[in-house]
């Protein structure tokens, strides 16, 4: 186990790591640089020998639910290992979502219609499945599926079918 010194030791010899002192004689490194949201490469690094490493956008490693992984029993090499794969990943490009085109958005809503010649409209917004009776909100559903067993149920059809 390397000790607190020999840990940031490893770490100030990065030099596109930033230091960060923190409460309680912790330390933090951030990659300013990083092309992602998260900038934290390693946290809360203690003088007893604990410390973290962000490695949420790597496989093999067992990382917690904000993706860090305890490093207090890492030898150097594993821990630089570690820290360039980190690095490189949160260098990366993360290209942007492309904008949905009109055309995708009109293909989003969809009119139903049952025997006696109500009309619904399903519509997709966001991440769920809304359902309009005109301009006010009947039901809403997290999958399509869902939106359509309902309309089905309900003795709704397709209006283009």
């Amino acid at each position: 186990m390397l000790t607190f010194e020999q840990k940031l030791a490893v770490l100030d010899s990065y030099p596109e790591l930033e230091r960060k002192n923190v409460s309680l004689g912790r330390v933090n490194y951030h990659f300013e640089e990083s092309r992602h949201d998260k900038k934290t490469v390693a946290y809360h690094l203690h003088p007893n020998g604990n410390g973290f490493v962000f490695a949420g956008l790597l496989d093999g490693y067992p990382v917690d639910d904000k993706g860090l992984v305890n490093i207090r029993d890492f030898p150097e090499a594993e821990l630089r290992t570690l820290l360039d794969a980190t690095i490189a990943a949160l260098a990366a490009y993360e290209p942007a979502a492309p904008a949905p085109s009109r055309k995708k958005r009109k293909a989003q809503a969809t009119l139903w219609t049952d025997a006696e010649g109500n009309r619904l409209e399903l519509k997709r917004e966001e991440d769920m499945w809304y359902l309009y009776a005109g301009l006010n909100l009947d039901m809403a559903f997290e999958t399509l599926q869902e939106a359509e067993e309902y309309l089905a149920e309900e003795g709704f059809v397709h209006a283009e079918d």
